[in-house]
């Protein structure tokens, strides 16, 4: 129990010092009004008034400040609505700017399949045709080689010929 009173007796001292090592300040012409209204309540003889008095103060201070309070809150909802108002519209801008890029990315898409549908359509072309040039490279030569064959024959054929003549 003595220490418990011992902590206690410590935080009182402690207390204590901090208001009285704070320095003096100057009062405000508020607090010096509030005090001299507070003397002269004090010093009317009813009690019954200054008590009322000192209500009336305490209620219309914390008027003000429940006011004050609210005016505070009203000011940072407006400019909280405002800028949840202002943060939707630039949201919006940017997801029609985007809308609008993606229906060009679209249409340049579409561009380019049709373009790459006609390219290869004319490389399958290209390709028969090349398969048909080859057929038809595989047909001359043997043409030529045909050919050949048969001047080579033509030739034997003619000297036989002219040795029989003579």
């Amino acid at each position: 129990m003595s220490s418990l009173y011992s902590r206690n007796k410590d935080l009182s001292s402690r207390s204590r010092k901090s208001l009285s090592d704070s320095p003096p300040s100057s009062p405000s012409p508020s607090t010096k009004t509030f005090r001299q209204d507070r003397a002269s309540s004090r010093s009317d003889s009813s009690g019954v008034e200054a008590s009322s008095d000192r209500l009336a103060a305490r209620t219309s201070t914390y008027t003000r400040r429940e006011n004050r309070l609210a005016s505070l809150n009203k000011t940072e909802d407006d400019s909280a609505s405002k800028d949840y108002k202002k943060l939707y519209e630039d949201a919006l801008a940017e997801n029609e700017k985007l809308k609008s890029r993606l229906e060009n990315s679209k249409q340049e898409l579409s561009k380019i399949r049709s373009q790459l549908d006609k390219v290869t359509q004319e490389k399958e072309a290209l390709g028969k045709r090349v398969s048909n040039m080859e057929e038809e490279l595989k047909v001359l030569t043997e043409l030529k080689s045909d050919n050949q064959r048969l001047n080579d024959e033509n030739g034997a054929l003619i000297r036989v010929i002219s040795k029989l003549s003579k």
